[in-house]
């Protein structure tokens, strides 16, 4: 029996909404029971511009041939994965709506027409999908119904994001300069949830004992003021003295990369290193671990649902509330215990090894997308 699914939602754009979106539907094309249809919206911003050759050519002509639904179409279940987050029914069976709320609540600002999520998911019968339980308790403490929410996780893509062979990395980390240097690694928007300032600054400390690390990060600013949360960062939160010895052993990498682009900075690293706040989900965490980096990151956010101590070091960390908002709930890692942590991963061959068998096994073998389309239709009932 073949079912009807519409996604509405970005695609070609380096935005995380639009890259999971467009992982999910290249995996859905590949089951013949299901028939998908895609609904472009208009992007977030007008400054945001569609971007191409972040898939292969092949997967980039399979999104882009995916049809249309009609204006009077009918579906099984539409699945709507944009912002602001919109819970108007939809003309099918079922309407869900991908959310994630990263600081533990969801403002009226969030949401299409002002209402408040309670309101709105009280009027509309539309069941929320969200990928991590810091994020679901958030929608919770927000006012959704728990009865309509479901966690459904992200995956990676195992033909792109697996650990290189040792004399592929070796020929890699030599190509980029970095073969006798130890490698952090920190991907993301640099907006203040993913805590750059911590980042540098551990960063700065651990130069003091070992000069020869280095600190690649990799921001987004064709979408995101990326370069400038950076510079304000080494401005407000390192000493001058640090900011040199930091600038120094940085590399900031800002456009936009293929996949397979991304892969390989995963895999010329040491470390994959985020001491986040609030995350609804934290893809680049995962995607490390896949290509076999040990992790570092802060215990007690969304990444506890898919890390474990074969493979991550936890930051310990508290909850907080931050100043500007009443309503949010952060957490706040320990640099201190960062610092250590991140001492003790370069001291350790022995762990760095381990953790780049365990890590890949665990990712590949529970978080491939393939497994998640499979929830997600199940969620759906499409199985």
């Amino acid at each position: 029996m073949t079912h009807s699914l519409t996604v509405e939602g970005w695609r070609f754009l380096p935005h995380s909404y639009s890259i999971i979106n467009q992982f999910q539907c290249l995996e859905i094309l590949k089951i013949e029971r299901i028939e998908l249809f895609h609904k472009d919206l208009p992007y977030h911003k007008d400054t945001w511009v569609p971007h191409e050759k972040l898939f292969s050519p092949i997967e980039e002509l399979e999104l882009s041939k995916i049809n249309s639904p009609a204006i009077d179409q009918f579906s099984d279940v539409t699945l709507r994965m944009s912002y602001p987050f919109c819970f108007d029914l939809a003309n099918s069976k079922q309407t869900y709506v991908f959310i994630t709320s990263e600081q533990s609540y969801i403002g009226n600002d969030a949401l299409w027409s002002n209402y408040s999520l309670e309101e709105a998911h009280k009027k509309f019968d539309v069941i929320l999908i969200t990928p991590s339980n810091w994020s679901k308790n958030g929608l919770i403490n927000s006012g959704a119904d728990p009865k309509r929410i479901v966690v459904v996780p992200h995956g990676i893509a195992p033909n792109i994001y697996k650990p290189a062979l040792e004399t592929e990395r070796l020929f890699l980390r030599k190509q980029f300069g970095f073969e006798d240097e130890f490698v952090f690694l920190n991907i993301g928007s640099m907006s203040h949830n993913k805590r750059v300032d911590l980042v540098i600054k551990s960063f700065s400390k651990v130069l003091e004992k070992y000069p020869n690390s280095r600190l690649i990060l990799k921001g987004l600013d064709s979408i995101y003021t990326s370069r400038e949360s950076l510079i304000n960062s080494l401005k407000n939160f390192l000493t001058d003295k640090e900011a040199a010895l930091v600038i120094d052993r940085l590399t900031y990498i800002g456009i936009p990369l293929p996949f397979n682009e991304m892969a390989k900075l995963y895999q010329i690293a040491d470390v994959y290193v985020s001491p986040y706040g609030a995350e609804g989900f934290n893809l680049p965490v995962l995607e490390a671990a896949a290509c076999g980096l040990p992790v570092i990151c802060t215990n007690g956010g969304s990444t506890d649902d898919f890390t474990t101590s074969d493979f991550a070091l936890h930051i310990e960390s508290e909850l907080v509330k931050p100043d500007w908002n009443d309503e949010a709930i952060w957490l706040n890692p320990s640099l201190e215990h960062l610092i250590e942590l991140m001492h003790f991963v370069i001291e350790n061959d022995n762990f760095r090894e381990s953790a780049r068998i365990n890590g890949s096994s665990f990712i590949h073998q529970n978080f491939a997308w393939s497994h998640i389309v499979d929830k997600l239709l199940n969620v759906f009932k499409l199985e």
